[in-house]
C-alpha cells in the first residue's frame, strides 16, 4: 500500500505538483541566482518565521522580528525556525520526534514542561504515529505530496496543546528540506501559504470537513503555494 501514492494519483495533482517543483528547481539552479550563503538560508528562515507568525495573529513586521519578536507568536515561531535544520537527521528516522521537538521549543514557557512535545490526548497520539508510519513507508509519491499532507494533519488533528500551526508549517519546511526539494532552504513555503490567506485557510477547513474532495483541493492548492513560496525567496531580491 502507498497512500501517498494514492494521494498524487488524484485527477491533476501529479502535474501541479510536478510544476511547484519544477518552479523550486528552477529557482534553485537559475545561474544568476546561486548564492547559497548561510545568510540567504538564515534570511529565509526569519521570512517563513514572520509569515507563520503572521498567520496565527501577530502583527509582527519583518524588520521588527530582525532585532527580536514582538509578542509571544512571534517568538514562537522565530524559535522554531533556528531548530528546523537541525532536525533533518531526525525527520528520516523518527518522524515523532522531530514534531514533538518542534513543539517543545514552540511552546517552551507557555506550557507546563510536561506538557511540551506531548500529545494532548490518546486520539491525537494514535493520529501521530500513524502520520510517522506514513512517513518512514516507502513511497513512489513526489516528495510536495508528503510535505503538504504532514502541514494539513498538524494543523487539522492539532495533536498538540498549543502552537500546531506553527509546528506544522515548520514540519512542512523540514519535510522539503530532508527529501531533496529544497536542500539549503532556500524557498519561503510559509511566505506562500499568507500570500493566498484566504485559500489556505479555507482549503484547511475543507481538508477537515470536505472528505476526498476536501484533501484533493488542499493537494491543488498547496502546489499553488510551494510556487508562491519559491517567488518570495530572498534568493528574489
Amino acid at each position: 500500500m502507498d497512500p501517498l501514492a494514492d494521494l498524487a494519483a488524484l485527477e491533476g495533482v501529479g502535474s501541479a505538483m510536478a510544476a511547484g517543483r519544477d518552479g523550486i528547481d528552477a529557482l534553485l539552479r537559475d545561474r544568476g541566482l546561486r548564492r547559497t550563503a548561510p545568510e540567504l538560508t538564515a534570511e529565509s528562515l526569519l521570512l517563513g518565521a514572520r509569515a507563520s507568525a503572521v498567520l496565527e495573529g501577530s502583527s509582527a513586521t519583518v524588520d521588527e522580528l530582525r532585532e527580536g519578536p514582538t509578542d509571544d507568536v512571534s517568538a514562537a515561531a522565530l524559535r522554531v525556525s533556528t531548530e528546523v535544520l537541525g532536525l533533518v537527521p531526525v525527520l528520516a528516522h523518527s518522524p515523532l520526534q522531530a514534531f514533538a521537538r518542534l513543539h517543545m521549543v514552540a511552546a517552551k514557557g507557555v506550557l507546563a514542561d510536561s506538557d511540551l512535545g506531548k500529545p494532548r490526548d490518546p486520539a491525537a497520539a494514535e493520529r501521530l504515529s500513524a502520520l510517522g508510519r506514513l512517513l518512514l513507508g516507502r513511497s513512489s509519491a513526489p516528495a510536495l505530496v508528503a510535505a503538504a499532507v504532514v502541514h494539513a494533519e498538524l494543523v487539522t488533528v492539532a495533536p498538540f496543546s498549543s502552537h500546531n500551526g506553527i509546528v506544522a508549517r515548520a514540519a512542512e519546511r523540514l519535510v522539503m528540506v530532508a527529501r531533496g526539494v529544497d536542500p539549503t532552504s532556500l524557498t519561503v513555503p510559509e511566505a506562500g501559504h499568507l500570500a493566498l490567506r484566504p485559500q489556505y485557510e479555507s482549503n484547511l477547513i475543507g481538508y477537515v470537513e470536505g472528505g476526498a474532495v476536501g484533501v484533493h483541493a488542499w493537494l491543488l492548492y498547496a502546489a499553488e503555494a510551494y510556487t508562491a513560496g519559491a517567488q518570495a525567496s530572498p534568493l528574489r531580491g
